[in-house]
Formats: structure tokens, C-alpha cells, sequence
């Protein structure tokens, strides 16, 4: 018996019908893997992640014989060794140690947690700040939408670096009474890239509240009794999620390069609290004696502002219908 080709098709029709849809989740992640450094990228920040968060804990419960004390120590941040500093990599210290005697690997990972700590509350805070802003702003229009608008551009057209500059120079003695003095100096950093950093997003969701506003799905809303709050939480905002993500996703290599930047140059988190931009700080009068010291936290900066961008490149791929894998 042979099955002719109007048979199949009609069979592959059927089949389209009457088969459960793929949940969007999916196609979202199918869509993701086809891009092979978006993948890459998101193993290796899901690495980077898991080594910050769990690697301190392991390696403050390891021990290891410090020849110049003659006894056995706790790798720690806070434990200081003069007579062991400037240690190039050993089986003690994997990657040496500093210019007191600490151990470079534990700093890194304890540095990650504060650096990576900063980057995700800064860009979710600021990321959604602004698209509830762009939403009220693209939805009602008119002196409202002007108003927000005007205040976006006078944000946007201040030199950035200099103002962060001055402003984390002001309220670097500033102190969170219900914060330890580390987290302090971050929730600082954290509050001034905040207030500068949500205007990409505003405009983004401005741009998509305005072609959705209209249609069908929001008269319907309005006809049903739905305030025009409730419209703009439930239907504009996570309508215009999508590119947000996408923003949010290279936003956070962007904000890892900023406070890097304001540690290095001594206006950011201070010493001896660890983040990847003081140790590189620490390192500049060194750099002849142990310039490998300088390699490690540069190279994790390196990284992992690389992999958000790619992974920021491999969900605007994903998420945007009119792009094909």
C-alpha cells in the first residue's frame, strides 16, 4: 500500500492541530542552545557563579602548614602572613599570595561575591525602575510621557564617569546604620549606579508600551473595569519583558566594569574589603614583584563581562520572534 505525498501532508496538518502546543518557556531555551556562545557563556557564568558562592566556605574549612609560622592556619580574607607575601602559585596557595601574606584565591572568590553581588541589584533595581517608568510613561502619553522623557535625557546626557566619581567621593564615609561597614560602601555603589543606570530601560519599555496600548487585549481590559494601573502591571509590563531581559543581561557587564572602575581608581569599595577592582588597585605597586597578582582579577573581569554579552546576544536571538535560528 503506498501512502501518497497529499496523505502525509495531510497527516503532518493533523498532527499540528491536534498536538499539544510546545510551552514558550521552551522555544525560549530550544532557541538559546542553537547559539553555541550564548550557551558557552551561560555555563560559564553559571561556573563562576557556583565557584564564588561555594568556594570560600570550602577553603575556610582547609587547613594548610605555613612553613615560616612552623603550624598549621585556616585560609581566611582576614588572615595576614608578612612573612609570606608576594608568594608566587603553590600547592598552598594556588595562586600566591598578596602583598600581606593573603591568600589570592580565597580573595578572588570572596571579591567575586561582593562584585557580582553588585551587578544583579543594581541592574534588577534599575531594570525595574525603569520599565515600570517606561510603561507609565508610553502608556498615558501626552504631559506625562514629555515630562519623563525630558528627565531621561538630562540623565543621559551627563558624562557618567565623572559624576559617579564625585558622587561615590561625597558618600564614601557615609554609613547604613543597619549595614557591617563592607556592605555599607556597597549599598552606596549600588544606590548611585542605580539612580543613573535605568534609562535604557525606560525607553525600551516606552518603545513597546506605545504599540501595545491600543490594541485589542487593552480595550478589552478597560471595558472589563481594569484601572489603568492594573492594565500597565498585568498587561504592558510583561508584555515588554523581552527586550528588557536582553538589556538586563549585557546592563550587568556594564555595571561590573563601572564599579570596577571606581574601586580601581580608590572611589568604590574600599579595603580591606575585597572586589575585583580594589585587587587590582592593590596590585599597581607591585606589579614588577608579582605581576601575576595583576592577571587573576582582571582576567575574571575579562570573562565575565564577555559571557553576559554573549549570553545578552544570544537572548536577543531567542526572544525576538522575527530573528530565525
Amino acid at each position: 500500500m503506498t501512502v501518497s505525498k497529499i496523505d502525509i501532508d495531510a497527516l503532518q496538518s493533523e498532527a499540528l492541530l491536534t498536538g499539544k502546543p510546545e510551552p514558550l518557556i521552551i522555544t525560549y531555551w530550544n532557541r538559546l542552545r542553537r547559539h553555541k556562545l550564548a550557551t558557552a557563556s551561560l555555563i560559564v557564568l553559571a561556573t563562576i557563579i557556583l565557584v564564588v558562592l561555594v568556594g570560600p566556605e570550602i577553603m575556610a574549612r582547609r587547613t594548610y602548614y605555613n612553613v615560616s609560622r612552623g603550624q598549621y592556619m585556616n585560609y581566611s580574607r582576614d588572615t595576614q602572613d608578612l612573612a609570606s607575601r608576594n608568594m608566587p602559585p603553590s600547592r598552598e596557595h594556588p595562586l600566591g599570595t598578596d602583598e600581606l601574606g593573603r591568600d589570592v584565591l580565597y580573595r578572588l572568590m570572596v571579591a567575586g561575591r561582593l562584585s557580582l553581588t553588585i551587578a544583579f541589584t543594581v541592574t534588577l533595581v534599575a531594570e525595574t525602575f525603569g520599565l515600570f517608568i517606561g510603561a507609565v510613561s508610553g502608556y498615558y502619553g501626552r504631559w506625562a510621557d514629555s515630562v519623563i522623557q525630558r528627565i531621561v535625557e538630562f540623565i543621559i546626557i551627563l558624562p557618567s564617569l565623572p559624576l559617579l566619581l564625585v558622587l561615590s567621593s561625597l558618600l564614601r564615609n557615609v554609613r547604613v546604620s543597619f549595614l557591617p561597614p563592607e556592605w555599607s560602601q556597597a549599598f552606596i555603589i549600588i544606590v548611585i549606579l542605580a539612580v543613573l543606570g535605568w534609562t535604557g530601560a525606560c525607553r525600551l519599555a516606552r518603545a513597546e508600551v506605545l504599540k501595545l496600548r491600543n490594541m485589542e487585549f487593552a480595550e478589552a481590559s478597560r471595558a472589563l473595569g481594569m484601572s489603568n494601573l492594573q492594565i500597565i502591571t498585568r498587561h504592558m509590563m510583561p508584555n515588554a519583558i523581552p527586550p528588557i531581559i536582553v538589556s538586563a543581561t549585557l546592563g550587568l557587564g556594564g555595571v561590573i566594569l563601572l564599579e570596577s572602575a571606581l574601586s580601581f581608581l580608590g572611589f568604590g569599595v574600599q579595603p580591606p574589603v575585597a572586589t575585583w577592582g580594589n585587587m587590582l588597585q592593590d596590585v599597581q605597586k607591585d606589579m614588577f614583584m608579582a605581576p601575576w597578582k595583576a592577571l587573576y582579577p582582571g582576567m575574571l573581569i575579562f570573562i565575565t563581562v564577555l559571557s553576559f554579552n554573549y549570553l545578552g546576544d544570544g537572548l536577543r536571538d531567542a526572544l525576538d520572534p522575527r530573528l530565525k535560528l
